[in-house]
């Protein structure tokens, strides 16, 4: 057991925001280099970024989900990427305090420990004695070059014939990492793709999905804590959002920053700051903003209020859950998209930050669980009174 000083919301946000320089600083090498440097991660590990999702006993900070929207969004206003690979690990850092305590003090015992993960049952498992086999390949792995375990999802035959996915996880050094990431956007997170050729992983590792996505989770001394008892998709909505709202204010930063002295070419106004046409266009995106972090905000403290109650999800929350996050992404992505606009020609130069920012929003906007519309139409079917068509709710 660890005893160490938990910090504050506020004390957690000024250490993220104190980030920002620095990961400005590395965001176009990143992109380029497509992953981030380890001087990235070592500075996000010295923050205690990494630690944000750590049960306490592990000398972690088990911050809520407001917390880590607050964080994620400073991060994101110095680089989208840095901040999408942390947020990415909070997620199968908190699925893997789900797992039996056992598994947690093997996990956990590295100090600053990071988990990516992800949500796709692309991959084949085989009963073995003591546990399963597994074969396949998952896509999209973010951050994976710097992670010590991944989560995994695998399809296990059952005894009946049918399929049951499950969750596992499996120490980095027993995958391959295969270098796939070429993309336009989010190059810095490294989403590489990883295999696994016959991964012997014992029972204790090993956890059908189902139950985790109905909330029976196999660890006891989390099963009291109001960060470990909410269900896992509102979780990882929560969780995710906060990069969203960063790249917008980023977005905010870097318009203002080069507007001063700009002009509007080809017209009577001596600086685009006096055109009311710029007016229009930063009221617009700043109220955006403004309406993308109500959603985010509305999200996060559903998490936490529930968290903290105990009380039953409703299926209206679980999908409201999503839809608050996809609209998260689609408000930010429009006030992205303006500042973008009222940039000039000059922004087509790559060394320009906003290109960056406006390729990263695109990306995100094309997660299948983070996309706007799927979400949407989630919600809406819900509030119709029919079944959700997913187990992702």
């Amino acid at each position: 057991m660890l005893t160490a000083e938990i910090p504050t919301r506020a004390q957690l946000v000024r250490r993220a925001a104190d980030l920002v320089p620095l990961l400005r600083k590395n965001a176009a090498q990143a992109e380029e280099d497509g992953r981030l440097q380890d001087e990235t991660i070592e500075a996000l590990a010295e923050a205690g970024i990494f630690k944000l999702r750590v049960p306490k006993r592990y000398g972690g900070y088990e911050a809520d989900t407001r917390t880590l929207v607050e964080v994620a969004a400073e991060l994101g206003r110095g680089d989208g990427a840095a901040a999408w690979t942390a947020s990415v690990y909070w997620i199968p850092t908190f699925m893997a305090c789900l797992f039996p305590d056992s598994v947690q003090d093997e996990v956990f015992a590295t100090p600053d420990v990071r988990i990516c993960g992800t949500l796709s049952p692309s991959a084949l498992a085989a009963p073995a004695d003591g546990g399963i086999t597994v074969s396949g390949k998952w896509g999209f792995v973010s951050g994976a070059r710097h992670a010590h375990w991944q989560e995994i999802i695998a399809v296990l035959p059952t005894p009946d014939g049918q399929h049951l996915p499950v969750m596992a996880l499996v120490p980095m050094e027993q995958l391959q990492i295969v270098d796939d990431w070429d993309t336009s956007g989010l190059r810095g997170t490294g989403s590489v793709s990883t295999v696994a050729q016959d991964v012997f992983i014992p029972h204790e590792r090993v956890i059908p999905l189902p139950a985790i996505l109905m909330g029976q989770y196999a660890s006891e001394l989390n099963a009291a804590s109001a960060i470990y008892r909410a269900p896992l998709l509102p979780v990882a909505s929560a969780s995710s959002v906060g990069t969203v709202l960063g790249l917008a204010r980023a977005a905010r930063d870097t318009f203002f920053d080069r507007l001063p002295g700009r002009t509007l070419t080809y017209t009577a106004y001596e600086t685009q700051a006096e055109a009311p046409l710029t007016h229009h266009q930063v009221a617009e995106a700043v109220l955006t903003t403004d309406q993308a972090e109500f959603h985010a905000y509305r999200l996060a403290d559903l998490v936490d209020s529930k968290g903290e109650s105990g009380a039953e999800w409703t299926l209206e929350e679980r999908a409201r859950a999503r839809a608050d996050m996809g609209a998260v992404v689609r408000l930010a992505k429009k006030a992205v998209d303006i500042f973008a606009s009222a940039s000039g020609g000059s922004s087509i130069y790559r060394d320009v930050p906003i290109q960056r920012i406006t390729r990263d929003i695109q990306a995100v906007s094309l997660h299948a669980l983070m996309n706007p519309n799927t979400n949407t139409e989630l919600y809406g079917r819900v509030l119709c009174g029919l079944e959700p068509n997913t187990l992702y709710i």
